[in-house]
This record gives structure tokens, C-alpha cells and sequence, in this order.
């Protein structure tokens, strides 16, 4: 693991998150080279001729796909660790971009964005929970925000490469970054989390000392001592159990388990986080760049060049977001964040209309420009990031797989759904019709976060859990319910806690 004191562990931890944010970077890649490779493809020289439906299922297909990446990733995580579940979900990312390279057909080309969503499903739950894992609590939320940095410069180096590259070319660019981070995860360690959980108790002390220094010891001691419980626990009501009282026991379990306030309240409010994030236009603006642009400010304008600029200011906003996020509450900016991001939803709605029935007093392009600007800061500095940030804070230790799994269920569904039916919207109540639907359901997603989401900022993720049960659990409390969930295929994210009957 390395000696040198000059390593320090905050170093450490930075390049542990790298390899976790560099994976989340090829979100960024994919979702952006849909906007590079449409237009390409619907060129007359085309080798692979497309008609709208055909682009839009190449630009959406990503949201089936994503739903598999969510039930697989799960299982993997519990099973053979985080590391290894990391090393997975790189695998169909780098097939996907090189069957994007040799693709002659539609076919091909969708087989290829249905493997890089299966990549991009298996991160989107696996992210959040390693960093939180792997960083101190001080600056968890600065590690988490970093995913939707990565995520952001993804976005503008492929629509960079796609300004001046054939898209066969800006894949293989994309193949190689996906590459970089494959070498940086083999470098990485397990999770301490993960290896308690497997009682390599010594392991975890080594890893957990390495990433975090001889500061954090408190931590540690208490995510060993819940773990021997645990697993004491399970040994015990292992002994003797017939075929019988192990289906019972399952029953058991699964109907004490749903009812839990730590397991299901988390769920319900990041849905509402991740349907929130998927309407506030990210993937939208990433995907369509070059017609929403067109469809505000016209065609005549250098549209590459205001893509490449809206990218930058995406990443110069994500970098303040970094900062801020250490400074500010998660409600207080989530509430700021999304309220100018209806803002942009209603303005934008509002300027085109104005626009297309000539009712303007005053035009500039400067004014579509603004606000597809103001949009854009929304989405980078709040509805992209806080989503990743509020799940890895959020989600009980306990069932964190499983539900991480299941609410990243609705993200992939709002995936699919926004940017399947942009051409749709867009051509039969336009942009401005449908950016108030837009806002609408933001509105509504806002209106759940105000009465149920808790403030998370600061506080260990036990801390959190234990206000969603409604108090801490005692040891004696653990090691009791624990032998409801002895059996092993059930117990698949079993780390620092105990779910309470």
C-alpha cells in the first residue's frame, strides 16, 4: 500500500475516487456522443443512414440497458467486493466503444449502447457507495461531487472531439480514456466496508488505515464490532434451521424488511431525487445539444462553437459546486438549484414562445444564449450532482445495494423516457411545451424533497440511518435481528448496521 509519509491519506483517497469518477465519466461520454453521432449519421454520406425514430433509440437505449446494470451490479458488490464490481462494469464500456468503432449498421450501433448502458447502470448504484466507503466523512460530499465533474468533462471532450473528429475517431479517443481508469482501478484497494463484512477483520484494518490515517480509529472500531455481531449472528441461526424454518425465516425477513422506516423512506425520497435529476434536462442538453440550440436561437449561429462553451462553463460550474458543497446545506442548495432551474424551464418556455408567435418587442440571440447558460449552471451545480451526493449519503448502511439498486430503477426509466421523447415533444408542442412539462414534474419531484429529504451534510452515515429508523439500535438489538437475515442470498450488503423490526 505504500510507506511514504508525504502519500498523505487525503492523496490517497483522491486517487481511490479517481478511478470511481473516471468510470462515471464515461456517462458523460456516452450520453454526449449521441449528440456527435446523430448528426453525423444524418448526413447523405452517411455510411449507417438514420431517421428520427432510429436516432432516438440510439440516444435512449441507454435507459434499458441501464436497468440490467442495476440488478446485476448488486449482487457482485456483496459477493466479490466493490473493486471487483468497479473492474466489471469497465468491461462492456470498453467492448461497447469498439464495437461503436467497427459498427457498420444501426444494429451494431445499438448493441453497442446497450452494452455501455449495462456499464453505466452498474456505476450509477456502485459510485456513490464506493467514495462513501472510501472518503472521510469531511470531505465526502467534495469526493461525491466530483462524479458529476467527471461526468461534465466527459460531455465536453466528446463533443470537442465530435466538432472536429469523424465519430469512429472520437470513439477510439474514448476507448482509451475508459483504459486509463481500467489501469487505475487494478491499482485500487477494496473497500474496509466490504472486507469487515467478510471478517477479514486485518484486511479492513489495513485498508481502512491506509485510505483514512490513525484519525478516524472511532470509525473503525465500530464498523468491526457491528460486523462480528453480524456475523456471529448468522452462524448461530445457521446451526440447526431445517429447509422449513429457512423459507420461513426468508418470509420473515422480507415482510419485516419492507416496513422498515430506514429501509423504505430512503427509497421513496431518491426516487423523487433521481426523477428530479433526469427532468431537469441534463441528458437532454447533453444528447440534443446541437436542436435545442437550434430550436432557441436558430440556425444561423456557430452552434459548435456555443456547444463547446456551454460544456466549459458545465465544468467551471461543477469545480464551484465542489467548493460549495463543502459550505452549504443539501437542502438549502438543492431548494436554490432547482428553483432557478424551474426558472430556466418557464423563461425558456416563455422566450421561444414569444419568439415563434412574433410577439418580442426585442430579440438577441445573447437572450437564448442566457438562459440555455442559466440552465445549464442549474443543472451542474445542483440537479446533477446532489443526486450522486444525497445517495451515498443516504441509503441505510444496512440495504445500501439493494435499494441504492432499486431507486437507480427509476432513474434508468426517466433516462429512457426523457430522451426517447424529445423528437416527440419537440415536434408536436415544442420546445416550449415541452419544457413546462419539464418544469412541472421538476416542481412536483422539488415538493417531495422539501417534506421528507433530512439534512445530511456532516454526518456519518450511521447518524443518518439511525434518524430514519428513529433512534440507534443497541448491540443487543442487532445481534437479534440479525438471525432474520442469516441466509446468505439475503444478506448481500450486510456492513455496519442491522435493520430494526
Amino acid at each position: 500500500m505504500g510507506k511514504k509519509t508525504w502519500i498523505t491519506p487525503f492523496k490517497k483517497q483522491c486517487f481511490v475516487t479517481l478511478g470511481v469518477s473516471l468510470n462515471m465519466a464515461s456517462h458523460g461520454l456516452v450520453m454526449g456522443f449521441a449528440a456527435i453521432l446523430l448528426p453525423q449519421l444524418r448526413r447523405p454520406d452517411s455510411i449507417i443512414p438514420i431517421d428520427d425514430t432510429a436516432g432516438s433509440w440510439i440516444a435512449s437505449i441507454l435507459g434499458f440497458a441501464l436497468v440490467a446494470g442495476n440488478f446485476i451490479v448488486p449482487t457482485i458488490m456483496a459477493k466479490y467486493g466493490r473493486r471487483t464490481a468497479n473492474l466489471v462494469s469497465i468491461v462492456p464500456m470498453i467492448v461497447g466503444w469498439f464495437c461503436i468503432i467497427t459498427a457498420t449498421n444501426i444494429t451494431v450501433l445499438l448493441i453497442a449502447r446497450f452494452l455501455q448502458g449495462i456499464a453505466m447502470g452498474m456505476s450509477a448504484t456502485l459510485g456513490p457507495v464506493l467514495i462513501g466507503e472510501y472518503t472521510s466523512p469531511s470531505n465526502r460530499g467534495a469526493f461525491l461531487t466530483t462524479i458529476s465533474l467527471t461526468i461534465a468533462t466527459g460531455v465536453l471532450v466528446v463533443h470537442t472531439l465530435g466538432s472536429y473528429l469523424a465519430w469512429q475517431t472520437a470513439a477510439l479517443v474514448c476507448a482509451f480514456i475508459v483504459f486509463v481508469d481500467l489501469l487505475i482501478v487494478i491499482y485500487s484497494p477494496e473497500s474496509p466496508s466490504w472486507l469487515a463484512d467478510q471478517g477479514r477483520y486485518e484486511d479492513s484494518e489495513k485498508v481502512f488505515r491506509w485510505l483514512r490515517g490513525e484519525s478516524e480509529d472511532e470509525e473503525l472500531r465500530r464498523m468491526i464490532e457491528t460486523s462480528i455481531i453480524v456475523r456471529e449472528s448468522k452462524a448461530d441461526a445457521n446451526i440447526s434451521q431445517s429447509f422449513t424454518s429457512k423459507i420461513k425465516t426468508q418470509i420473515t425477513y422480507i415482510n419485516t424488511t419492507v416496513r422498515k422506516k430506514e429501509f423504505y423512506k430512503p427509497i421513496f425520497i431518491m426516487i423523487h431525487i433521481y426523477t428530479l435529476g433526469q427532468w431537469a434536462g441534463a441528458n437532454i442538453l447533453a444528447a440534443y445539444t446541437l436542436d435545442i440550440f437550434s430550436h432557441v436561437i436558430g440556425s444561423d449561429a456557430n452552434i459548435s462553437l456555443l456547444v463547446i462553451t456551454l460544456d466549459a462553463q458545465r465544468i467551471i460550474s461543477n469545480s464551484v459546486a465542489v467548493y460549495v458543497i463543502k459550505k452549504i446545506r443539501r437542502r438549502t442548495m438543492l431548494f436554490i438549484t432547482v428553483g432557478l432551474n424551474l426558472f430556466a424551464f418557464i423563461a425558456t418556455a416563455g422566450y421561444t414562445y414569444a419568439k415563434g408567435h412574433n410577439m418580442l418587442p426585442y430579440d438577441h440571440p445573447f437572450i437564448g444564449i442566457l438562459l440555455i447558460h442559466i440552465h445549464m449552471f442549474t443543472i451542474a451545480t445542483g440537479t446533477v450532482p446532489l443526486p450522486f451526493i444525497i445517495a451515498g449519503e443516504l441509503f441505510p448502511l444496512e440495504f445500501r445495494s439493494l435499494a441504492g439498486g432499486f431507486s437507480v430503477l427509476f432513474l434508468s426509466s426517466n433516462l429512457f423516457i426523457t430522451v426517447k421523447t424529445v423528437p416527440y415533444l419537440f415536434k408536436n408542442f415544442g420546445i416550449h411545451g415541452a419544457y413546462l412539462i419539464y418544469a412541472v414534474v421538476v416542481g412536483y419531484c422539488l415538493v417531495i424533497a422539501w417534506w421528507f429529504l433530512p439534512e445530511t451534510k456532516d454526518r456519518t452515515l450511521q447518524e443518518i440511518e439511525d434518524e430514519f429508523r428513529g433512534r440507534p439500535m443497541s448491540p443487543e438489538e442487532l445481534k437479534s435481528t440479525q438471525s432474520l437475515t442469516s441466509l446468505k442470498y439475503m444478506n448481500k450488503d450486510r456492513r455496519c448496521s442491522s435493520p430494526v423490526i
